[in-house]
């Protein structure tokens, strides 16, 4: 029994680097596992090459989707995962660069969490209200405390 069938790659070229990505999808194991909702497990192996140096990285990682095989073939599974990261890494770059989360000095009880929360309120306000800089957006509010109130139609 071959439990990955033939896989789906793609290469893309950004960031200095080449990252070819492939993906294998199997529904084979469902019988054998008690997970929850388990459709399809998934292993996805990318490997990055520096363009400057030559450097090569590899990376092999196991998924799990309740997304059957009729609903999400490989194909769109990798473009969901790839989605997944884009979406993950523009909100964590804002946090962690336009509001400089990562020296944080609140670290006890609740506070890390409201903290985050008011910071992923922040900018969802304004991508809704068409901020694409979120930077440019903070610094448009901050000379006229008014305009905040605008933001939440107050």
């Amino acid at each position: 029994m071959k439990i990955f069938p033939p896989k789906y790659s793609r290469t893309d070229k950004g960031h200095g680097r080449i990252e070819t990505c492939s993906i294998q999808v199997s529904n084979a194991l469902n019988s054998f596992s008690t997970f929850p909702y388990l459709a399809q497990v998934l292993r996805i192996e990318r490997t990055r090459i520096k363009i400057k140096t030559g450097e090569i990285e590899r990376e092999v990682v196991f998924g799990v989707t309740s997304l059957s095989p009729q609903t999400a073939n490989p194909e769109q599974l990798s473009e969901l995962v790839r989605g997944h990261w884009s979406i993950e890494n523009s909100l964590h770059y804002v946090r962690d660069f336009t509001f400089d989360e990562d020296r944080s000095q609140v670290r006890t009880n609740a506070g890390p969490r409201v903290m985050a929360t008011l910071r992923n309120l922040t900018i969802s306000l304004l991508r809704f209200n068409s901020f694409n800089n979120i930077a440019k957006g903070l610094r448009y509010i901050s000379r006229d405390q008014n305009r905040a109130l605008e933001l939440i139609g107050v």
